[in-house]
């Protein structure tokens, strides 16, 4: 985060939209598990139809603005909270005042003037939007924002974990005694920046890095994939009753992991005793994503090392996912610099799956909607969504990182 404190100048510019919002709420409106609202179904154009020199990062953040206030776009969960972090990730580089403005809009409807959140945080999903409250801090230096980041702080001090000291994907009966690989990018990453944000860098850095050991050993298997999820319990309908391991490879799984790996990698220090440990499991993560890449789109697919298959297909925000980790890995110097010819090549494939439609607004294609742990056939049979926020949020991490990188700045979708 840079130390930009706009906010004054950010709602004068937006007052009109959170006027039309109305005051802040003191209590949340909806669970953590609120659907999001109904997906944009505006007619696609063919992708590739838009001129060269397109920001595809503001392109989709004004299209998803322009379809939802900061009330509409829905309850505090996990989806809506990626996507806000994707658009906070733009208004670094832009500084257009409007992108904060909205999310802070946003977050206001849950925190109230003293910090109050009507969150319980009984599931790592509910946490993954407690990074803005860290960002809003940061960027405004208001405490509100520190007292309910420190609930979430907190709630992690009793929260349930396996045997070995992971955390519970959730403190449900149907999902006690569970790791998702999904539950490393809805925790970590905020737990990691909360603790360089309000000196709490001790706990957070050894608790992160715990915690992605404690999941890639348990998950991580020979070809670098991640199995979706592991039941200590080897109770669940799908655990393996000899390991506990979920059936598949999920593509979308397999790609929180690796943005988890690599956010918590930026933030800890070099001597972190369990730094070379996560950097064996990236390197090993990033050779199964380039040995499972589709040759033809450079896309990666649903059930990741399934391709061959002919109902498989290839999913777009894992896709994003993948080319982020890989190319900020190799940027970094986590992995061999040749990964980030592969990461071109997926992010040349994401794009083609960006459009504009009929009304001027960016469509992103072919994202599996929310995912439980399941078989074949049920990764397969999911809904292939257009402007989904998982998709949205991975597309904005994606391409902030790329366009960075590449240089090229604005390139065709579709090329």
């Amino acid at each position: 985060m840079n130390g930009l404190r706009a906010l004054t100048a950010a709602l004068a510019a937006c007052a009109a939209l959170v006027a039309l919002n109305g005051p802040p709420a003191a209590a949340v409106p909806k669970p953590a598990s609120a659907p999001a609202p109904a997906l944009a179904t505006a007619p696609m154009s063919a992708p590739g139809v838009s001129a060269a020199g397109t920001d595809w990062s503001v392109a989709m953040t004004d299209s998803t603005m322009a379809r939802f206030t900061p009330s509409q776009i829905g309850g505090w969960s996990y989806p809506v909270g990626l996507y806000l972090y994707g658009q906070y990730l733009v208004y670094q580089r832009t500084h257009n005042p409007k992108d904060l403005a909205y999310i802070k809009s946003w977050v206001d409807r849950f925190v109230d003037s003293k910090g109050a959140i009507g969150q319980s945080f009984n599931n790592l999903d509910s946490m993954l939007a407690g990074r803005l409250l860290v960002i809003l801090h940061h960027e405004t230096g208001q405490a509100k924002y520190k007292t309910a980041a420190t609930k979430i702080r907190n709630r992690l001090a009793t929260y349930p974990r396996t045997s070995d000291g992971g955390f519970w994907h959730s403190t449900s009966d149907s999902r006690a005694h569970q790791l998702w690989a999904d539950g490393t990018f809805m925790v970590n990453p905020f737990l990691v920046e909360y603790g360089r944000e309000f000196n709490d860098a001790t706990y957070a850095d050894d608790e992160t890095t715990k915690q992605l050991v404690v999941y890639g050993t348990h998950l991580q298997q020979p070809n670098g994939l991640l199995k979706h999820a592991y039941d200590e319990s080897k109770t669940a309908s799908w655990a393996n009753p000899s390991t506990g391991l979920a059936p598949e490879y999920w593509c979308r799984a397999v790609g929180w992991y690796g943005m988890a790996a690599i956010d918590v990698l930026d933030d800890i220090p070099a001597n972190q005793p369990r730094r070379d440990r996560l950097l064996a499991i990236l390197r090993n993560l990033a050779a199964g994503i380039e040995h499972y890449q589709d040759p033809a789109t450079g896309r990666w697919f649903q059930v990741a090392d399934k391709g061959t298959h002919s109902d498989d297909w290839t999913e777009t925000s894992c896709s994003s996912m993948f080319t982020f980790t890989l190319s900020r890995a190799a940027e970094q110097g986590y992995i061999d610099p040749h990964y980030a010819a592969v990461a071109q090549r997926g992010y040349q494939g994401v794009l083609a799956k960006v459009a504009l439609g009929a009304d001027g607004r960016t469509n992103l294609s072919d994202i599996s909607i929310g995912t439980n742990v399941g078989d074949y056939a049920y990764y397969i049979g999911r809904t292939r969504a257009t402007n989904d926020f998982h998709g949205l949020g991975a597309f904005l991490i994606m391409n902030e990182q790329l366009r960075r990188t590449t240089g090229s700045g604005s390139p065709k979708a579709g090329e």
